[in-house]
């Protein structure tokens, strides 16, 4: 079922999300929606609280991605980065904030914890543009959107259109639940 996806100015955005303690039917059927719904709306990757769901959980799929067509779909839950190496700047969007684009430094290697679909533990080493796509996945289980992550200069020029979507003023090729009670 293709879930609409929570807008920049939804509450649920700004919540650290709760770590998950196991997975059962209700978590695989929320993981099938979230690759449903970010596959519908072109995306590449998806966290829990960009569906109204604030729990611990992402989903990542970069096959659409040249380069990284053989790189699997992953699930990622509780994850927790370990270590990181390097930094680098990259352009950056997210479903949550519709045709809004910008800068972020981050991290080019990382670290990470993590349990699969199968609540079993891993530890991986990601690099390059899915470490990157990891990161800001991860960043919506604390609560934290990219533009947080730009410059205050850049920030502000794009300030109207973080505005216009706060304000409901928004266009997506997919449903977005605009508040807690409507969906568009």
């Amino acid at each position: 079922m293709i879930l609409p996806i929570n807008t920049y100015s939804d509450e649920v955005l700004r919540r650290k999300a709760k770590p998950l303690k196991e997975t059962g039917p209700e978590e695989d059927e929320l993981v099938g929606n979230m690759f449903e719904s970010m596959r519908n709306a072109d995306g590449i990757g998806l966290a829990a609280p960009q569906v109204g769901e604030s729990r611990r959980l992402l989903v990542v799929d970069l096959t659409p991605v040249d380069g990284y067509e053989n790189v699997p779909p992953m699930v990622v839950i509780n994850p927790h980065i370990l270590d990181v190496r390097g930094y680098v700047t990259m352009e950056e969007g997210c479903l949550s904030i519709p045709d809004v684009r910008g800068d972020v430094v981050r991290p080019s290697t990382i670290q990470l914890k993590y349990r699969d679909e199968h609540f079993e533990e891993h530890v991986g080493e990601f690099t390059g543009f899915l470490a990157r796509v990891l990161q800001h996945e991860i960043d919506h289980l604390e609560g934290t959107l990219f533009v947080d992550r730009m410059t205050r200069r850049n920030r502000r020029k794009i300030q109207k259109e973080l505005d216009a979507i706060s304000s409901g003023k928004i266009t997506a090729p997919y449903p977005v639940a605009l508040d807690a009670r409507s969906v568009v």
